[in-house]
């Protein structure tokens, strides 16, 4: 292979490294550090990497008088593919522990681009499905609240499937989903009055505000990267605006019909209750992760996280500081616990943070604010400020999880060092673990 060549060879594998992680939700700052590591490693030092939505361009100058070798990628928008992450991050750590040649770390990205998701679409739906029955059960609903959360989370999925391969935009994705899941609650309502219709709709808001990328959104705006940060930021407003059209259509559907579509006045408070929302969390964090095609090894470890951020959520929303400082600090909790759970399940912490902060998305916010701005006796006033609530419940979920991973990870390295120096004399196994290793 002459040297031209690789070069030219090296920077396609790290803009196709790059596509990869962009498109499946990495911030952008994540995504130059490892472009560059790669080709550092590979032998090209000090390359330039430029990253926007939906381009990244990479070039090197061996010598100031010689032209330099550049490289532009467009960045296709993929589902989103946790194993496919994963496996992306295994390959960027084997490059960078010498285990894999060029020839073959080119190899195995082709295959990790080109093959499709290992997980069914039917396992998918499944996974959708138990994500809104655990929002539901969460909130404090029925077993027949939860299959119907189920069945329209599951038709859902079908429709948004169907109009993405017609190209559809997003945005009318969300509004054709928000509108399907409150017409089957306002339609079910109608025939059993004595359910609560509020419930299966706030469970499908949670469904379609998962799909946003609040969390890369933010990322890059808070890591210098405000051009990607603002396109992001533009999508998931666009998306976001779908859901509240779909879902206000649905309402004015209800109120014309006269249904009554009810209001979600209080979580539960007992200790039983407190469970019930524990367990609700953790299902609907598994249920996302699966349907996401995240590894069945993480499955246990996201819901206990999930879990144990919505108890610490509520009890500070108990003692009087409100859903925004709970969610806040909750989300602290996940980003500084992810670190070291991604370490050990040997996934990117992406994985683990994104499945664990998914309970806690205002969808409960979102619809209250709604049915507050519509029907007849509407209090706009009420409604917009339980929207802004929702903007502000968003963004303390990024803003936390990302504090929390700062934090950690200098703290992890500090510890492995002072780990090292108490340590000792070692009886059995190697002088010193590799980094990394368990």
């Amino acid at each position: 292979m002459t040297e031209t060549r690789q070069r030219h060879m090296t920077i396609d594998l790290c803009l196709r490294i790059g596509e990869l992680l962009l498109s499946s939700g990495a911030g952008a700052a994540d995504v130059v550090a490892t472009m560059q590591s790669v080709a550092r490693h590979l032998g090209l030092r000090n390359a330039n990497v430029d990253v926007t939505f939906t381009a990244l361009a990479m070039s090197w100058q061996p010598d100031p008088g010689e032209p330099p070798v550049a490289l532009l990628r467009n960045v296709v928008q993929r589902d989103i593919d946790y194993e496919d992450l994963s496996r992306v991050d295994h390959l960027v750590r084997q490059i960078l522990d010498d285990s894999v040649d060029l020839a073959e770390a080119r190899a195995t990205v082709a295959r990790v681009s080109s093959t499709g998701h290992r997980r069914g679409r039917a396992k998918v739906t499944l996974g959708w499905g138990a994500m809104c029955a655990g929002v539901a059960l969460m909130l404090g609903g029925g077993a027949l609240v939860c299959v119907i959360a189920f069945a329209a989370a599951a038709a859902i999925d079908r429709l948004q499937s169907a109009m993405a391969r017609r190209r559809l935009p997003r945005f009318y994705q969300q509004v054709a989903g928000g509108a399907v899941a409150t017409i089957i609650a306002v339609v079910t309502a109608s025939l059993d009055p004595s359910l609560d219709p509020s419930l299966v709709v706030t469970a499908n808001i949670v469904m379609l505000l998962s799909g946003i990328g609040f969390m890369g959104a933010l990322q890059d705006c808070l890591t210098g990267f405000y051009v990607t940060g603002s396109a992001r930021i533009t999508e998931a407003l666009l998306a976001t605006a779908g859901i509240i059209a779909g879902v206000s259509g649905g309402l004015s559907f209800a109120h014309v019909v006269h249904v009554d579509v009810g209001r979600i006045e209080q979580w539960h408070t007992s200790l039983q209750g407190v469970a019930l929302i524990a367990l609700g969390a953790a299902i609907c964090a598994a249920g996302f992760a699966y349907a996401s095609h995240a590894p069945k090894r993480t499955l246990v470890p996201v819901a206990a996280l999930a879990a144990l951020a919505l108890v610490i959520s509520r009890a500070i929303q108990t003692g009087g500081f409100g859903a925004t400082w709970g969610t806040g600090v909750a989300a602290f909790v996940v980003g500084l616990i992810a670190w070291t759970l991604s370490r050990w399940f040997s996934v990117p912490p992406l994985v683990i943070v994104v499945s664990a902060v998914v309970p806690m998305l205002p969808g409960f916010s979102i619809y209250g604010g709604l049915s507050q701005l519509g029907g007849e006796t509407a209090t706009p006033a009420a409604g917009i400020l339980s929207l802004v609530t929702a903007a502000s419940i968003s963004l303390a979920l990024a803003a936390g999880v990302i504090l929390g991973e700062y934090v950690a990870q200098p703290v992890t390295r500090e510890a492995r060092k002072l780990e090292r120096r108490l340590a000792g004399p070692r009886l059995v196994g190697p002088l010193r673990a590799k980094a990394g290793g368990r």
